[in-house]
């Protein structure tokens, strides 16, 4: 191939082009809404971390002196963190949230008094 034709071979000005522009919208939009994912993750929590990715991929179809480009955007964002529970395990399997080798202090649940009479 020879002539006078443009030349591109600049890897943003070919991620410009694609799919008139829309890609490089896309991408963008999903780089920012992945970053404001993990900073909502990691929000009131001292030394919390929150990694995801987004990941631009191009397959190439060369065939009769023309290539196809097609894109794709896969983007990996973490579950939210959940907090633990603590319980002491029992002999039979259950759980209890009392040591098994410490006494009751209180007997279990009491149930609440009612106070009828009002205050003078």
């Amino acid at each position: 191939m020879s002539g006078n034709f443009t030349r591109i071979r600049d890897a943003q000005t070919i991620i410009g082009m694609l799919e008139h522009g829309e890609l490089n919208t896309e991408l963008s939009q999903e780089i920012t809404g992945l970053l404001s994912y993990l900073l909502g993750l990691t929000e009131g929590r001292k030394k919390a971390k929150a990694k995801g990715s987004v990941t631009l991929k191009l397959d190439f179809l060369v065939e009769e002196g023309t290539v196809t480009i097609s894109p794709d955007i896969a983007v990996k964002k973490p579950k939210p963190p959940r907090g633990d529970s603590f319980y002491f395990l029992r002999d039979d399997g259950s759980i209890s949230t009392q040591h098994p080798q410490q006494e009751d202090m209180f007997a279990g649940p009491r149930a609440a008094r009612m106070d009828t009479q009002a205050n003078a």
